[in-house]
C-alpha cells in the first residue's frame, strides 16, 4: 500500500446486520458482493477529494493502480454496467467491508446499502430510499433519527439560469458539496479574474480563447516533454484538462455583487420541505429565476414521502446541504443520531444520475441509493 497504517481486524456482521440485508432483499433488492480490490481510477476521478485522500492504494505488476474499495456505490454500478441487465430497472443491496483511513478508528468498517438503477419514477424512487433508510435505523432501535435533506438539482437549476461562463457553471456545481471550495469560488468570481501569478495571465488568457483541441494538445505535449506522466492519480490528459479549466475560469469577468447576493439568498433557504417549497417559489418569482422543473420534482418528492408515511415536519431541508461526493446530482439525505452519541451520519445517500455515463454507459441511466454505517448504528444501540 502507498500509505502507512495497519488495517484493523476484519469486522464481522452480527445477526442484526444480516437481518437488515434480508429485509432489503424482501423489499425487492438482489444481494450482491462486488470485489474488494477495485481499479482505483473511477474513485480517483469521481468520488471527490474527501475519499481520494483516504484511500488505500496499490498497483499490479502491469502498473495499474488498484485500491481497496472505499465505498460500494461505484463497484455496484460498474458490475451492473458489465451485466446483461445494464440499462434495465434493477435494484441491489449489499453488506460488506469498505476501507478508508480514519485515524485511530481503524481502516476497515462495515457498510450495508441499496443502489437502484434505471427507474423512471424519479420522485417515487427518491422517497423509497429515504423510507428504507428510516427502516434501517428503526431496525437498530432508532425510530426517529434527525433527517437532513437537500437537492443538488435545485442548485444546478439556479446556476444554469445565471449569466456565467460555462467553466464557472461547471465549477460551482462541482464545488457545491464542498462548502469551503464553493465559498472560495464566490470570492474569486466577485473580485474578478484568476488568482494565478501575474506573469501567467497572458498565457492563460491566450489558452482560454484558443481552439480547445489545439490547446489541449499543446499542454499535453508540454507535460510529456517535462517527463510528467501522472500526479495524484491524474493522467497527463486529466492534468491538461484541469489546467485549461483554470484558464477558462480566469477569463471570466467579475461576478456582479447582485448575482452573488442571489446565490447566497438561495443558499439561505431552509426549513421543513413544505415551508421550503413556499420560500423557493417566492425566491424564483422575486429573482426572476427559472426553477419550474426542479421545483416540480421537489414537490412531487414531498408528496411521495408523505404517502409513505414520512412525517414531513421532522425533515430539515436546506438548499445549501450537500454530501461531499462529486457524483451527486439531485436529492440527497442523511439520518443522524438526534442525541449525537455517534459522529457522522448513520444512513446517507441520494441521486447520482450522471455517474453511470461517466463510468462508460453509452446512455444516461438514472440511479439513486444509500449506505448504512453498521458500526455507528450498532454502537448507538449498545447498552
Amino acid at each position: 500500500m502507498t500509505s502507512a497504517g495497519v488495517i484493523s481486524t476484519s469486522p464481522v456482521p452480527d445477526a442484526r446486520a444480516h437481518a437488515l440485508i434480508a429485509a432489503f432483499e424482501r423489499a425487492g433488492y438482489a444481494r450482491v458482493a462486488p470485489a474488494i480490490l477495485q481499479p482505483a481510477e473511477p474513485f480517483l476521478d469521481l468520488s471527490g477529494e474527501d475519499i481520494r485522500k483516504r484511500m488505500y492504494l496499490t498497483s499490479d505488476p502491469q502498473g495499474r493502480e488498484l485500491c481497496l474499495r472505499p465505498d460500494l456505490t461505484i463497484p455496484v454500478s460498474c458490475d451492473y454496467l458489465a451485466s446483461p441487465a445494464a440499462g434495465k430497472p434493477r435494484g441491489f443491496c449489499y453488506l460488506g467491508p469498505v476501507f478508508r483511513h480514519r485515524g485511530e478508528s481503524g481502516g476497515e468498517f462495515l457498510q450495508a446499502g441499496i443502489e437502484s438503477f434505471g427507474r423512471e419514477d424519479t420522485a417515487a424512487a427518491d422517497a423509497e430510499m429515504l423510507a428504507l433508510g428510516l427502516d434501517a435505523t428503526a431496525h437498530y432501535g432508532l425510530a426517529a433519527p434527525a433527517i437532513r435533506m437537500g437537492d443538488v438539482g435545485l442548485f444546478a437549476a439556479l446556476v444554469a439560469a445565471l449569466d456565467l461562463a460555462p467553466a464557472w457553471k461547471r465549477r460551482l456545481i462541482k464545488d457545491f458539496n464542498h462548502k469551503t471550495s464553493l465559498a472560495h469560488d464566490l470570492d474569486r468570481l466577485t473580485v474578478g479574474g484568476s488568482n494565478a501569478r501575474p506573469e501567467y495571465q497572458g498565457v492563460l488568457a491566450a489558452l482560454a480563447g484558443a481552439d480547445p483541441k489545439g490547446a489541449h494538445a499543446l499542454v499535453t505535449d508540454l507535460l510529456s516533454i517535462a517527463g510528467i506522466t501522472a500526479v495524484g492519480g491524474r493522467s497527463v490528459s486529466e492534468i491538461a484538462d484541469h489546467f485549461l479549466e483554470q484558464a477558462a475560469l480566469g477569463a471570466q469577468a467579475s461576478l456582479p455583487r447582485q448575482t452573488r447576493a442571489v446565490i447566497e439568498q438561495f443558499l439561505a433557504i431552509a426549513g421543513d420541505p413544505e415551508s421550503a417549497a413556499t420560500k423557493l417559489h417566492a425566491f424564483a418569482r422575486d429573482a426572476n429565476i427559472a426553477l419550474k422543473s426542479a421545483l416540480e420534482l421537489f414537490e412531487s418528492r414531498i408528496q411521495r414521502l408523505a404517502a409513505r408515511g414520512v412525517a414531513l415536519p421532522r425533515i430539515h431541508f436546506s438548499t445549501a446541504f450537500g454530501r461531499g461526493l462529486d457524483y451527486y446530482t439531485g436529492f440527497v439525505f442523511e439520518l443522524h443520531d438526534p442525541r449525537a452519541q455517534t459522529d457522522g451520519p448513520l444512513v446517507a445517500g441520494g441521486r447520482y444520475d450522471q455517474l453511470l455515463t461517466r463510468l462508460g454507459s453509452a446512455r444516461a441511466i438514472s440511479a439513486v441509493g444509500f449506505a448504512v454505517w453498521i458500526e455507528r448504528l450498532a454502537a448507538r444501540s449498545t447498552p
